[in-house]
């Protein structure tokens, strides 16, 4: 029901003039035509206002405050990685915090202690192999995490087991025409 129909339903009690016919129903229609214009308005602004809803423009904005556009690969990624970097505030610091702090880079990231005074791993446990864009996330993390910790990045690379669990000869892996960079992004 558009908003023509819904004054139309307000006013038609009333009986002051023909809402169906004639001046009545025609001034209604316009006027309800550009409430329904307005109402859309409205909608697609509350859309890009809301970071879980928004598409393209709001996300925009949201960046726009941030210091660096988080890296995302897709739309609910950069939402994702948007929320996380306006949770960053002095009380981040615990592990859980830090690692949910991560996801800011767009690309899931776990930083666990090593057990070694001021020093701290981060690994991509998503990804084999080097990230795409690696010195941009590290530069990212390293924004990040408190300055004072040393970083070591783990990288995961594909196992020889994983490999012959996938795989039950090399002919399959011809077949598909890998690279051996995309073996090591291959997720079964």
């Amino acid at each position: 029901m558009g908003y023509a129909d819904y004054l139309k339903s307000l006013l038609r009690p009333m009986r002051l003039y023909n809402v169906d016919d004639g001046p009545g129903e025609c001034e209604l229609a316009a006027d309800g035509a550009e409430l329904d214009a307005v109402f859309g308005e409205l909608a697609g602004v509350e859309t890009e206002m809301l970071l879980p809803t928004a598409q393209d423009a709001g996300l925009a904005k949201y960046e726009d405050v941030l210091p660096y556009h988080p890296s995302y690969i897709t739309l609910d990624d950069r939402r994702r990685a948007i929320m996380a970097l306006l949770r960053i505030d002095d009380c981040s610091f615990t592990p859980d915090a830090l690692n949910d702090t991560l996801s800011g880079c767009g690309l899931k990231a776990v930083v666990s202690e090593t057990g070694e005074r001021c020093k701290v791993r981060v690994s991509f446990p998503d990804n084999r192999g080097v990230p795409d864009a690696f010195a941009e996330l590290k530069v990212r993390i390293e924004a990040i995490l408190p300055c004072h910790l040393d970083i070591e990045y783990y990288i995961i690379y594909i196992t020889w087991q994983e490999l012959e669990n996938w795989f039950i000869t090399w002919g399959m892996v011809e077949d598909m025409h890998f690279t051996w960079d995309a073996i090591e992004r291959y997720k079964k």
